[in-house]
């Protein structure tokens, strides 16, 4: 049975009334739905679903079978998709859309020397993420003095439950915002040691809200640790979060305590007036 996207993501979520920056919001009539179901087209194609036909997309996205061809004939004209005539798959052209993201949006470019002049200081892959829905997105990342470096690459989308960045950037939600986030999300599990309740995971947000930091160990890889903390600007507001991806045999808990943390957190301190 091909599963249907999280209702955050299929084209009726697309259409509700809307929220602009700092929360402004836009009225339903000011939006163009076509552009949505558009969005949710391209959306709908992951490692799993990579060719897919028109019926498939169809129930993917709650869009009818008759306007889901129409987007993916309209992809295919304007060059991001192709077509055999039955099934659909993406073209390269899609990445122009988040490359945009990464050459327009200011925080990765301010980011990047901080984090550059961290992973000098540490010999560690440092990396800058911010929260989309229910996914961890990286969107700047340092170049590692090691010579085999560890860690996510610039537009890499990850669970949130089960990076570091992930339990640092929720826990700066409100309490119902968090307990919304926390029944809707899916908790996958990765390895034994992946946290696979809303409970336990809430638990870690929580005590991630009052120590300002998270350390995640094995939750994606039973091999790599994770340690990040909250990026915020003049006025507090959350901008995305400041972490690392570490071997675990390389740094034991107590390490990452004692040497990362306090690094972390003073680079995010220098970066708050800037942001």
């Amino acid at each position: 049975m091909v599963s249907t996207l999280p209702a955050d993501r299929a084209a009726p979520g697309l259409i509700r009334e809307a929220l602009g920056p700092g929360g402004f919001p836009i009225a339903p009539a000011d939006l163009i739905a076509g552009l949505g179901r558009g969005l949710a087209v391209i959306e709908s194609f992951d490692d799993e679903h990579a060719r897919m036909t028109v019926a498939q997309v169809a129930q993917r996205t709650g869009i009818p079978r008759t306007a889901a061809r129409r987007h993916l004939l309209s992809l295919c004209h304007f060059g991001y998709a192709d077509t055999d005539g039955k099934h659909f798959w993406l073209a390269p052209r899609v990445l122009r859309l988040g490359q945009s993201y990464l050459d327009g949006a200011r925080l990765p470019r301010l980011v990047q020397p901080f984090i550059q002049r961290l992973s000098m200081a540490t010999a560690e892959t440092v990396n800058v993420s911010v929260l989309d829905g229910h996914e961890v997105v990286y969107v700047a990342r340092s170049n590692s003095p090691r010579v085999v470096s560890i860690g996510f690459h610039a537009g890499a989308r990850v669970p949130a439950h089960v990076v570091s960045p992930g339990v640092a950037l929720l826990a700066t939600l409100k309490e119902s915002a968090l307990q919304r986030w926390l029944d809707s999300h899916e908790f996958a599990g990765f390895t034994a040691s992946t946290v696979q309740t809303a409970e336990s995971f809430g638990a870690q947000v929580r005590q991630a809200r009052l120590q300002d930091h998270w350390i995640a160990i094995g939750q994606l890889d039973a091999g790599l640790s994770g340690v990040s903390t909250v990026l915020r600007d003049r006025f507090g507001e959350c901008k995305g979060a400041l972490g690392m991806t570490l071997q675990a045999a390389n740094w034991p808990l107590a390490q990452i305590e004692s040497r990362l943390v306090p690094q972390l957190l003073e680079t995010a301190q220098t970066l708050r007036p800037l942001i």
